[in-house]
């Protein structure tokens, strides 16, 4: 069981994709935006949800996805945790969502997606890492319909996909507003790309960095505000 910020508490099986950098630095990525109703894409056993639960206790998640052991997972931190008021995880497919819910529901949505294509699925690359349920054309659709005009989608994904997740937003009137790179290793390779684009956004783009170990290894300040580590 993992203990996450306020006291909350996550619990996830063997196979459902478990607490990750990804959801760390990406719920970290959204901190600031207060008392919105979120929808969570490929929600897993509600990972995000409760980081964003545990940041502002005015906001509201709800959760989409395919795989029903993942989604009784959620069920039951959603139970542990006394979130059945704030949260609430669907089972379906998210490329559903337009059946779901009705044009401009949530004021944010927020991502974790799938990573690869092709291959097999094993232990070692669980199937929340594949794209064929999931690809970033069904995202960003999903996004521009369930967002309000002026809401945020916030994503994680690897720097050599950006390129593609920013095209097929401003496709769909998502214009990408902040991107931040995230290294590991202070000089190291860009790791992750964090994305904030918006529906009916202006054109004009922020880069920001930031680096979770110096180059002796110790966590920096950024790894340990992430963390929640005094």
């Amino acid at each position: 069981m993992e203990q996450l910020p306020m006291g909350m508490t996550l619990d996830l099986p063997e196979g459902v994709f478990p607490l990750s950098t990804d959801s760390m630095v990406l719920s970290h990525f959204c901190r600031g935006v207060k008392g919105k109703r979120w929808l969570d894409f490929g929600s897993g056993g509600g990972t995000l949800g409760l980081l964003l639960c545990a940041g502002d206790p005015r906001c509201t998640v709800t959760g989409v996805e395919l795989d029903i052991a993942a989604h009784e997972a959620a069920l039951r931190n959603i139970r542990r945790n006394g979130l059945e008021v704030r949260m609430q995880s669907i089972c379906a497919d998210l490329r559903q969502v337009p059946s779901l819910f009705p044009a401009g529901s949530f004021s944010c949505c927020i991502a974790n997606p799938p990573y690869f294509s092709g291959g097999p699925v094993s232990s070692t690359l669980p199937a929340a890492r594949h794209r064929e349920s999931c690809s970033p054309e069904d995202l960003c659709r999903g996004a521009a319909w369930a967002l309000q005009f002026g809401g945020d989608f916030f994503l994680v994904c690897p720097p050599e996909n950006m390129a593609e997740w920013i095209a097929d937003g401003a496709a769909r009137n998502l214009q990408t507003k902040v991107l931040r790179l995230v290294r590991h290793k202070e000089g190291g390779p860009v790791s992750l790309a964090l994305l904030r684009l918006r529906k009916g956004g202006k054109p004009g783009l922020r880069l920001e960095e930031i680096t979770l170990h110096d180059t002796a290894g110790c966590p920096t300040e950024v790894y340990k505000e992430i963390y929640h580590i005094k």
